[in-house]
């Protein structure tokens, strides 16, 4: 036991919650062999449930081009130990259970109904008979992880912070929500099913417990983009296509060169494989955005909204003719949604989404809390993402309709190979 562990113990030895929160509790089943006979079989997959055609384990996590599922929990984390050692414990069981998890099987070894009556289970259950649903996750570090807000190396990590790891600028609009921002770690939880979303990063958070505790998390349905060719666009709750010309899984090439962090990229020694996901909550005007007419809508995202194709004609996917005429200038408006963010006129630069639609209720005046929860993978956030964001808050039509109410940054480290812990380069 280190120093800081030995700390963070009680003379007596650890607590009960404590013990939960590190994992502790299997060993001590183990320990006091309170196991009923017959009741002690390592508890598996669903009987019947296909297997899950997604791995935990390879050159990039799943989650980013592995094709979009339609449910989303995701979960930014605090790291609250300040011990390196209980920090990567922690990552460890998250490994584990992750593949657990995306397999169909329980968060730990035991299951959900088949341990020792005196103790909590080691799954919370209400995923029990529901199939692998296409279940990814997807495990990230935020600039937190490495300093803290004093500049304090937190766990030996200062040197080996990207430096376009940061948080991200506040740029012209936001209207940020500090409790729905930021994050120590974060987990992406994408599957067919939201139950099997939300029992994922609910056992994990318990997992966690006493190492880490949860900052803010959003749910999300009917996703809002493609990552794959057979996909087709979905549509954002304006009713719009969006997001046409984002970078697909089959764009090879196209992947090396805006999403996947490269070997002579700064911080490359431990991310390159990985990538970096920018993280924003968008709330939507509903209710003045559906008292525009059609065409005016149609002129501020510059397609059309019936087959998504560009104002300039053609089919959905074509190229936008940014200098056909049009009545009162380009028929594609010059500040329409379309014309802001595409490559184009963002010197080429590209993204892969995995966005999602979210309905948060109501608000205290009657309006829906609803928008996009947007999620952008790309190489570099500084030569990327940035300047898209900025570009599009200053010029983009469609602003008078968006309040950005949360925003975040985090590295995306490659897939854990056999044998290692997710994020382990970075430890080593």
């Amino acid at each position: 036991m280190t120093e800081e562990e030995t700390t963070e113990s009680t003379s007596s030895g650890p607590s009960r919650r404590a013990m939960i929160g590190t994992g502790a509790v299997a060993s001590a089943i183990g320990i006091a062999g309170g196991f009923t006979a017959g009741r002690a079989t390592a508890a598996e997959p669903t009987k019947g449930a296909p297997p899950s055609p997604f791995a935990l384990r390879g050159t990039h996590q799943p989650g980013i081009t592995t094709p979009v599922q339609d449910r989303l929990h995701f979960a930014a984390f605090d790291v609250t130990t300040t011990s390196r050692a209980r920090l990567i414990s922690l990552l460890k069981e998250w490994t584990l259970a992750a593949e657990r998890l995306m397999d169909g099987g329980p968060a730990g070894p035991i299951g959900p109904v088949e341990g020792d009556y005196r103790l909590p289970p080691d799954d919370t259950g209400e995923a029990i008979g529901l199939p692998p649903s296409r279940l990814t996750l997807t495990f990230g570090f935020g600039p937190g992880l490495f300093v803290d807000d004093e500049g304090k190396d937190r766990f030996g990590l200062a040197d080996r912070r990207p430096e376009v790891l940061t948080d991200l600028p506040h740029f012209p609009g936001d209207q940020l929500d500090q409790a729905r921002s930021r994050g120590d770690l974060c987990v992406q939880a994408c599957a067919d099913d939201p139950q099997v979303a939300v029992h994922a990063i609910r056992n994990l958070a318990r997992i966690g417990f006493g190492t880490v505790s949860v900052r803010w998390s959003q749910l999300g349905f009917g996703r809002t983009s493609s990552t794959t060719a057979g996909q087709a666009t979905p549509r954002n709750l304006f009713g719009f296509k969006d997001g046409t010309k984002n970078v697909l899984a089959e764009e090879a090439k196209a992947l090396d060169e805006h999403v996947w962090v490269q070997p002579d990229d700064h911080g490359g020694d431990w991310l390159a494989g990985g990538s970096y996901l920018a993280v924003r909550r968008i709330n939507m005007v509903i209710e003045t955005w559906d008292r525009q007419g059609l065409g005016e809508q149609e002129s501020l995202i510059g397609r059309t909204k019936d087959s998504g194709a560009p104002l300039s004609g053609g089919r959905e996917h074509d190229d936008p003719d940014f200098a056909m005429p049009g009545k009162d200038g380009p028929i594609v408006p010059k500040d329409s949604h379309v014309a802001v963010v595409h490559p184009d006129h963002n010197d080429g630069v590209r993204i892969l989404r995995r966005g999602y639609n979210f309905v948060d209720g109501s608000t205290d005046l009657g309006t829906l809390d609803a928008g996009l929860f947007f999620l952008a993978y790309v190489r570099d956030p500084a030569t990327q993402f940035v300047p898209m964001q900025n570009s599009m808050a200053k010029n983009d039509a469609m602003m008078e309709y968006l309040k950005f109410t949360g925003s975040a940054l985090f590295a995306i480290p490659p897939g854990p190979a056999e044998g290692e812990y997710i994020g382990q380069p970075l430890f080593g």
